[in-house]
């Protein structure tokens, strides 16, 4: 079979690689410590398991939902952002359902670039804003994310001839995979950015909810006059621990919402409307689940980076997210760090070139794993003589 030449050209999906890596690492009886992929270890809180059985009995709940998503849905979502960020928004028009963040995404791409497009997408990030660009025929123009500028793209650095092409432009804070935060200021300029220049601002807020210590991550929708310009995209994945049940929500700008709302009533039939009743419970819930959850992902996180610091590294403690941006130590690539940690070690991490060039020289570690196994994983690295400051020669 010949493929067309948009598949041809585009990679392989990272996490579907390293799948098979930890595959065939299981199949050979590593005793594997996973801390690769975002995905919660902890099950789905049990009043919202319980909401979906009591829906799944429900026999209206058996037919094809409304594309937009129910109207008990979107309410439910506005209600959850004026709550959270003081936000309004119209469930109307203003409000979509999604089978998932990442889906949401992808077809908000479909909708807006055409051919000879550009979008502007941080490097490193999420590999979906990239690819997807590519597969509608858009060029994706990459701005590099750096540490000295707070892992923030540098809006001034674009030139005049890609500005006039660029009709997206993602934003993802708290980050994937940096873990970097962004201020009121950096969010104040990147609205006022994209309607100088008549851009779509697309914020990918996947990690809003898994903050630690007094921070609190902002939407972009709290900017004055964002609306106008600017569209988010939400999920329940990280927040309740529903990676698998897929929901989410697109919010924001009419017309994006109005856009979005044309590929998807033509490529899918919406999401499950037993999952939507449980997803208005999971965000009508109590608060105490998400707050317990992030006091567990805060002792991880300090024993991860205490662990990492303790044998040669020099990490900040971060604000949010699951992830440590963790530069590999010298006469190391990012691929190469990765395959000596899972050869020697048995410990499976994410190489950061598989996010885009600029995240070469880094890996992500990620803390869904029981704290125990995260001490654990650096005990292992320790004993190997690997560290952060110096290359040491590894055991046969």
């Amino acid at each position: 079979m010949k493929q067309n030449k948009r598949i041809s050209n585009t990679p392989k999906y990272l996490f579907a690689e390293i799948d098979k890596k930890k595959a065939a690492s299981i199949a050979r009886g590593v005793d594997l410590i996973d801390l690769s992929i975002g995905d919660p270890d902890q099950p789905t809180p049990k009043y919202i398991i319980d909401s979906m059985k009591k829906a799944l009995d429900d026999p209206s709940t058996h037919n094809y939902p409304p594309y937009e998503g129910t109207k008990d849905f979107r309410t439910a979502v506005s209600k959850w952002y004026k709550k959270r960020f003081n936000v309004d928004l119209d469930p109307e028009s203003e409000v979509m359902s999604l089978i998932g963040s990442k889906e949401g995404i992808a077809h908000m791409i479909f909708a807006l670039i055409d051919p000879g497009d550009v979008s502007l997408v941080p490097d490193p990030s999420y590999p979906v804003y990239k690819v997807c660009t590519i597969l509608a025929g858009g060029t994706p123009h990459m701005l590099p994310l750096k540490k000295e500028n707070g892992f923030l793209p540098d809006l001034d650095s674009i030139d005049a001839q890609t500005l006039k092409k660029a009709k997206l432009m993602f934003i993802n804070y708290p980050n994937n995979p940096t873990s970097a935060t962004a201020s009121r200021e950096f969010l104040e300029k990147a609205v006022k950015f994209c309607k100088k220049n008549d851009i779509i601002l697309c914020s990918d807020l996947a990690y809003s909810e898994v903050c630690f210590g007094n921070y609190a991550a902002e939407s972009i929708l709290q900017i004055p006059g964002a609306k106008d310009i600017a569209v988010e995209f939400h999920s329940l994945s990280k927040t309740f621990n529903m990676t698998g049940w897929r929901i989410g929500m697109a919010v924001g700008s009419k017309d994006a919402i109005k856009a979005l709302a044309i590929i998807k009533t033509n490529v899918d039939s919406g999401a499950f409307k037993a999952i939507q009743k449980a997803a208005i419970d999971a965000l009508n819930g109590p608060e105490g689940f998400t707050k317990g959850m992030n006091l567990i992902y805060e002792k991880r996180m300090k024993a991860m980076i205490d662990g990492l610091n303790s044998i040669g590294w020099k990490l900040d403690h971060t604000k949010a997210t699951f992830y440590v941006w963790v530069p590999v130590p010298k006469g190391y690539t990012s691929a190469s760090f990765c395959e000596v940690l899972l050869e020697k070690c048995g410990v499976l991490v994410v190489p950061g070139s598989g996010y885009g060039e600029s995240g070469e020289g880094y890996v992500r570690f990620c803390i869904t794993a029981d704290e125990s196994r995260i001490k654990e994983a650096i005990q292992r690295i320790k004993s190997e003589g690997i560290r952060g400051d110096q290359l040491k020669a590894l055991k046969n």
